[in-house]
Parts: structure tokens; sequence; C-alpha cells
């Protein structure tokens, strides 16, 4: 059972490969970005799609594309971000006007947005509301002279009389913390999906499958982790004292940076033969407010760096006071990036490339959910 899809902001092709992975046919990808668009090009065949365009996604007509089942998308996350400078819908990277447009002109049975935890800062609060307000009704547009604010109070009405003519979708959203759903970091982010009002059907988050007390009860004494790795075990409290926490073991582990990295060699000067971007880059340091990633623990969230060369995050913790930064591999593996997914450009612009992607597992877990809801549709008709 195939579903069609148009994939706008696509970056690097984290949430693309999750969405193929998931059993997503992509119609095209769209990534304005130069650099990331020939790592697209480069890793098509992963990613099941031949026409990447890298072009603005608000100056491309769609229309000719076919049938559109799904929309899914990353809009940057600059207007938003903690590290940004916060302008929102004033900030000219703010592409969620552009993705209604594209949701209004295609008619697709659903879509999947991500985009950073800071969206849900109290600052952004009637943003937000109004960008699901948008999403809700997105053939409901702005009139001529008329504010974003009078724009969310006319669409609020709308929510609040029940009207649902025309196009109209029913709009959720949810914070999740990456770790919790086997990825090999702590990155929280939030998912927006919509399902058009007339399938008549509701969607339901994927429950986590991983959780840090999973983690501790396995790296006490008497748990695995330790020997799977060939380590002996620090000194940790009795497993006893964790006890309280065993109703929680239906879930798994969190995923450490030890687990996602144990059988990569430490890297060189030259690039290894048998895992690309693996290569040595110097100068990392630690300093307050960058400190590196611990071994034995999820990874913090990997940076694309808002301001300049990125790697204050990308970088591990030997102990010892000493530091290393990620090689691209390394990084690309805590993104859950399978290593035969390449990446092009110098250290700099692949971590960027990287840092700015959706994580590939998460992005399969979500659309995975949705095109389980979205197979009733295919079923019954």
């Amino acid at each position: 059972m195939s579903f069609a899809a148009l994939e706008l902001f696509a970056g690097a092709g984290g949430l693309a490969l999750g969405g193929a992975l998931a059993g997503l046919e992509h119609r095209a990808l769209v990534e304005i970005n130069p650099g990331a668009g020939r790592t697209l090009q480069l890793n098509a065949g992963l990613l099941g799609c031949s026409q990447i365009l890298t072009q603005d996604v608000r100056t491309i007509d769609f229309s000719g594309l076919g049938p559109i089942d799904l929309v899914t998308g990353g809009p940057p996350c600059q207007p938003f971000s903690v590290g940004g400078k916060g302008r929102a819908h004033q900030d000219e990277r703010d592409m969620f006007p552009a993705a209604v447009r594209v949701i209004a002109q295609t008619s697709p049975l659903g879509f999947v947005l991500e985009n950073v935890k800071g969206l849900l800062r109290s600052s952004f609060a009637a943003y937000f509301d109004y960008i699901l307000l948008r999403l809700t009704y997105p053939e409901v547009t702005l009139k001529a002279g008329e504010s974003w604010l009078e724009h969310r109070q006319r669409l609020a009405q709308l929510r609040a009389t029940g009207y649902a003519s025309g196009l109209t979708y029913q709009v959720s959203w949810h914070l999740v913390n990456a770790a919790d759903y086997g990825v090999p970091q702590c990155r929280e982010r939030v998912f927006i999906v919509g399902l058009r009002r007339d399938l008549g059907l509701s969607f339901t988050f994927p429950e986590p499958t991983h959780c840090q007390e999973a983690l501790l009860w396995d790296q006490a004494p008497g748990g695995t982790y330790w020997q799977r790795h060939g380590l002996p075990p620090p000194k940790h409290p009795g497993r006893t004292m964790l006890a309280p926490l065993a109703r929680e073991l239906a879930l798994q582990p969190w995923r450490t940076v030890r687990d996602a990295l144990a059988d990569l060699p430490e890297p060189d000067e030259c690039d290894c033969l048998l895992f690309s971007g693996h290569v040595y880059q110097p100068g990392a340091r630690c300093y307050p407010g960058h400190t590196g990633s611990m071994l034995d623990f999820p990874a913090k969230t990997i940076n694309a760096g808002a301001h300049g060369v990125p790697g204050g995050e990308n970088m591990l913790d030997l102990g010892g006071g000493k530091y290393r930064y990620f090689t691209v591999r390394e990084a690309a593996r805590l993104q859950t990036f399978p290593d035969n997914y390449c990446f092009l450009g110098s250290w700099s612009d692949c971590m960027k490339q990287i840092g700015n992607a959706v994580l590939v597992q998460l992005a399969q877990c979500m659309i995975a959910a949705l095109l389980s809801t979205l197979s009733a549709v295919r079923c019954n008709a």
C-alpha cells in the first residue's frame, strides 16, 4: 500500500529518509540550500526520489505533481529557536505560511511538520495558535491589509462555531524527546500532524519505547550494559535502590553514545575506507555553556550552529578533561542516518546539515503511525 508524498524544506533528508523507510513514495523533495540539495542528490536512491528541487518553496506551483497523499517538512527553526533571535512571524525564514499554501494547493490526506521546542515558548503562544488555526483552515487566507492577529481572530471564530466546510484538517501536536524513541540523543522536538477532516479519522501519537530509568537499571550492578561493552562496571548504588522504577521496565533503556558508536574505530586524519566521513577534526575545547556529550548517556542535541561554525555541543567528553569533536559519521549515527548515507561539504558544512536534519528514526516512527491510520482509507476504498 503506497502513499505519494511531497517533502518541503527537506534539508539533508532526515525526514524524507524516515518517510521512505515508513513506506512513502516521494514525488519531489524541495530544499533551497544548494549544499543540502547536493547531499539529497547524492542519496536520491536511498530516498527513493529522483525529483529534487533546489528552489524556494514559495515560488513553486505543485499542481502538476499529481495527487499527493502526504505533505511533510521541517520548516526552518531559526525564527523559534532559543539560539536564534526569536522573531517568529517577523523573521523572513518563517515558512509556516508557505507550508499552509502548499497544503491548500495539494489537499493531501494528511501532513507532518516538525520544529524546535522553542516554538512552544510563552512569547510565541499566540502565533503558535495562529499556525495551528491556519493549518486547520488552509483555504481561509489572509485578506488584503489584514494583520495576522486579525486573521487569527477570524479563524478562531470559525473554530468556536465548529465551521467545517471546504478543506479543513484535524490538527494535533506533541512535544517528544527523541531518546524516548530509541534515538541515542536527547533532542526535544514538536511534531504537528494533520488529517483531512472529511476522512473521519483521528490520530494518536506513538507511545515512547525507551526510558532513562531502564538505562539506569541496566547500568547498575546486575545489568548487562557494561558487560555488553566489555567494560568493568563502575561503582553504582545497588539495583535495589532502583526497585521502585521496575514498573517502567516494559520500556527499553535509552540508547547511549557508546551504544551508537561502539563498532566505529577511533577517527584518523584520513577518511576511513569503511565509514565515510569518519575523519578527526582538531580544535575541540570545553568552555562554559559548551560542553561535550558523555559516552554512557544519550548525546546532547547535535547543533547546527546558529552563530557561525557549529561545534560547541558537537563534542565527545572522553573523560579526564579531554574532548574531541564528533566526526561527520559519528554525528550522522547520533541522528540515526545509516552508514551508507553520505554528506557533501566541509566538516562544518556537513555538521550544519546534520544538526538541522530531522532524526531519521523518529521521523520513521511518526510517519509510520500516521500511515497506519491512513491505511484505513485505502482498505475501505
